[in-house]
Parts: C-alpha cells; structure tokens; sequence
C-alpha cells in the first residue's frame, strides 16, 4: 500500500519538501514522528512551522503519509490513521 518514496521517508527519518508558504517556494524540513492512537502508534511527517491547509493536503498526497504542521494533520486522500498504524 505504501509507495517506495513514503517507505524510503519512514526509513530516513526525515525529508526536505519544496512547499508555498506565504506566497513564496522555500523548502521545509519534515521529520517522521510516530503518534499515539489508544494502544498503538501511526507515522507521520512533523514540522512544527505553520503551513496552510492546502499546501498541507498537497504535501500529503505527494508523500503517500500523514502530515502535520502547527496543530493541522492531513491524511492522504481516502486513508486515515488506521491506515498508518504498525509502520
């Protein structure tokens, strides 16, 4: 289920992602973060900059993972947290 890019950003520990932020192309910097959900954990990408909802759901879709920036997490299209738990 997951792509071989999301695989390889779980086994690296981060990744460096071409974002808009403020109406200006810079790159950010993403950390895999694992989350507490009941007894068991799912992964995500971590920054703690804000990014929009947007740009946040583009980023998303683009890496196949969860990502969350200042407080807002966005699933790729039709998955959820369950989808994510074990990696």
């Amino acid at each position: 289920m997951l792509s071989e890019r999301a695989k390889n950003i779980i086994n690296r520990g981060n990744e460096r992602i071409r974002v808009k932020r403020t109406g200006m192309l810079q790159y950010m910097n993403f950390t895999v973060k694992r989350v507490n959900i009941g007894s068991d954990t799912f992964v995500e990408l971590f920054s703690d900059r804000h990014l929009d909802s947007g740009e946040l759901q583009r980023v998303a879709d683009e890496t196949g993972l969860p990502v969350e920036a200042e407080k807002l997490r966005a699933f790729p299209k039709g998955t959820g947290a369950k989808d994510f738990i074990g990696l």
